[in-house]
């Protein structure tokens, strides 16, 4: 396998941890460029769950027997392995849910609701997945609060001089994405953070692209909320992290009500458990859990700084290549972006491009993204997006390349 022959990164190691990178699709061999949308998982993440299904298997929290605890302790180990990779104080600051979208929908539930009323605003960004619009707007028809969101250029960066005029003391939330999935922008969320602050706005950050390709320090960041998910970071679907500052969490109603987040229940009254299992009803996503903690501790001991040079490294030699084809416009030019690009290919429609790419083995991703907003922003319907992890290769960015010269050779 081709690679940087400069990059010390041992990307043939890693893809052998992911047997299905040597998988074949169409009778072609898979080129997987769609992890911005899910990443592929590696043999540690499957064998996590599977020694759990085959080795010590039992619902949590409430069986004295041996393999309950043991359940019990892998669960919440990996909620400590969450919080030391983004730098919270406190365990119970991580609150498991089934994703970005739930924790996100959790903070507009338990927070929103009960702090916010008619005249306050809620900022977020043009940028934002649907996620990270849609439940501020459910909010707001119910409070008579205003969403407001900032701006960006044509370059696909904030405008951060609009952002500066709407912060005010009407400004109660500001919520946004650290990096967005359809542009790759990354966008100044200290800066952003620090204005709200200001105000004593609460903030919220949306690190579902983030997460997985550069550190994210929610001290460093100041941030009062975070969400992402694990199907983000190498891990499982069907788990998500919400991370709140404790005293703010402390002082939220939960989200759902069942077993497993009281202290006791009678017909009179019941008394919710403390955090984080007041945000956590039912018989938890244990394998999702245990699963998210293996994801990341793999990430961990390759490093997020080696993989962030090595991604980059990827970025630019995709640039490079995709720019000498004169069919082709990159939607999304910022400074600084993460590993992916989203592009048009003259009149042809994206999804043209998307099925002719997975004929010759190529998945991208194409359409909306979940931000009707942004495309709106551009004048455009969809976009083809291409997306690269640390397993990706040169190769692969080369075969890319060649298949976008075949959707035009089929359209001449």
């Amino acid at each position: 396998m081709k690679n940087d022959p400069n990059c010390k990164f041992d990307v043939a190691k890693i893809r052998s941890d992911f047997p299905i990178l040597s998988q074949k699709m169409n009778a072609k061999p898979l080129i997987y460029l769609d992890s911005a949308a899910s990443t592929m998982k590696p043999r540690q993440v499957v064998e996590s769950i599977s020694d759990l299904y085959y080795g010590y298997y039992a619902n949590i929290h409430r069986g004295v027997y041996l393999f309950s605890q043991i359940s019990t302790e892998k669960y919440e180990n990996a909620r400590s392995v969450v919080k030391k990779y983004i730098n919270a104080k406190y365990d119970e600051e991580i609150i498991f849910t089934r994703g970005a979208t739930e924790s996100i929908n959790l903070i507009a539930h338990s927070y929103g609701r009960p702090n916010l009323k008619e005249g306050d605003e809620i900022i977020v960004t043009e940028m934002e997945h649907h996620a990270n619009i849609v439940p501020w707007q459910q909010l707001c028809k119910e409070t008579g609060a205003k969403l407001r969101y900032i701006p960006f250029d044509d370059k696909g960066e904030l405008i951060l001089e609009e952002y500066d005029k709407m912060v005010s003391n009407k400004t109660k939330i500001v919520s946004i994405v650290h990096i967005s999935n359809s542009l790759g922008t990354i966008n100044p969320v200290k800066y952003i953070f620090n204005k709200a602050k200001e105000v004593g706005a609460v903030t919220l950050l949306d690190a579902s692209q983030s997460i997985q390709h550069v550190k994210v320090d929610v001290q460093e960041l100041n941030c009062d909320f975070l969400a992402f998910s694990g199907h983000k970071i190498y891990g499982p679907t069907g788990i998500g992290i919400l991370y709140g500052k404790l005293h703010l969490l402390e002082d939220m109603p939960p989200y759902q009500t069942g077993g497993d987040m009281i202290k006791s229940v009678s017909f009179e009254r019941t008394l919710f458990a403390d955090i984080p299992g007041r945000f956590e009803a039912g018989t938890q996503n244990i394998e999702g859990a245990i699963g998210l903690g293996a994801a990341i501790e793999y990430v961990s001991s390759i490093g997020l700084d080696e993989i962030a040079q090595y991604e980059h490294s990827l970025l630019e030699y995709a640039n490079q290549k995709i720019r000498e084809i004169p069919q082709v416009t990159i939607i999304g030019n910022a400074k600084q972006k993460a590993s992916l690009i989203s592009f048009l290919l003259e009149d042809i429609h994206p999804h043209d491009v998307g099925t002719i790419m997975d004929k010759l083995g190529i998945a991208v991703r194409t359409g909306q993204h979940c931000t009707e907003p942004t495309m709106k922003h551009f004048g455009i319907t969809a976009t083809t997006r291409a997306s690269f992890a640390f397993y990706n290769t040169i190769d692969d960015i080369n075969v890319f390349i060649e298949g976008i010269k075949q959707v035009i050779e089929t359209f001449e």
